[in-house]
């Protein structure tokens, strides 16, 4: 019993030494490579993960990507809830496949924003190719809905330096998440609201999903709603929550490079 006490221990011990080491190998990484971090600074292009604010004020934002099943469920849960703002981030091929489910969402009134072209790492394209994968979607989604995009949530919210200045040339601006729901591991439905319930905060962004992949965010959608309004939530699209404050001064994470720079160190 006590061999195998120890062998638990030990394991543990060399699991705990394994991640601080990782931990601190990152942020040497992190150190050393500086110039390759996207911090704001005046002038710089910015992601956007929250808004600081004294409202209760929260933008629901849905990614979609795949599949045709699980879109007019969400919708309707917004409709029942009587949801009138939230902001749906469409790839463009989906679009382009699902012009009916586009409609419904336009019609509905809800805010479109682009979720790229190819869903994949734009960090590990060249310039000329992330350039290409943001003016198609534009392109396709502009036709599709009438309005062109000016927000971009990039596949896999993935990116570097370079993404962010050319997405900011084409006067997109970065929009990631505060809150992320993790429906997209299907962690069950009380797990859902409890992570969004429980992280939820003024000037918030919360990360959802209305592809097929995301079995549970249905069910779990209409508690996320009950509980937000309980605490005095107030939903918004991103748009509206931009204009509640000046977004200049916050930490922008280099999503692409912190997250090598741990799998890296921690082998992974």
């Amino acid at each position: 019993m006590n061999s195998f006490f120890y062998v638990l221990n030990g394991r543990k011990i060399k699991r705990t030494f394994f991640v601080l080491a990782a931990a601190l190998f990152a942020i040497g990484i992190v150190y050393v490579e500086s110039d390759n971090i996207t911090v704001f600074s005046e002038g710089a292009p910015a992601a956007i993960y929250s808004v600081p604010t004294d409202k209760k004020v929260i933008a629901l934002t849905f990614d979609i990507s795949w599949g045709e099943k699980r879109p007019e469920p969400i919708l309707n849960v917004l409709k029942d809830k009587g949801v009138e703002k939230a902001t749906f981030f469409l790839s463009s091929p989906w679009s382009k496949s699902h012009p009916d489910i586009v409609n419904q969402i336009k019609t509905a009134g809800f805010e479109i924003g682009s979720h790229g072209h190819k869903h994949v790492n734009y960090s590990t394209l060249s310039d000329e190719e992330i350039k290409s994968q943001l003016t198609t979607a534009n392109s396709i989604l502009t036709d599709l809905t009438g309005k062109e995009p000016n927000l971009l949530r990039l596949p896999n919210g993935d990116f570097d330096k370079r993404v962010l200045k050319i997405a900011d040339s084409l006067n997109y601006k970065v929009i990631q998440w505060d809150t992320d729901s993790q429906d997209w591991k299907n962690i069950g439905v009380d797990n859902i609201v409890k992570r969004v319930v429980s992280k939820a905060h003024p000037g918030d962004i919360v990360l959802l999903h209305a592809s097929d992949s995301c079995k549970q965010t249905h069910e779990a959608l209409p508690i996320i709603i009950d509980e937000l309004r309980k605490q005095g939530y107030e939903f918004v699209t991103v748009s509206d929550l931009l204009t509640q404050a000046d977004t200049k001064g916050k930490e922008i994470r280099d999503q692409a490079t912190l997250q090598q720079a741990i799998d890296d160190a921690a082998g992974m």
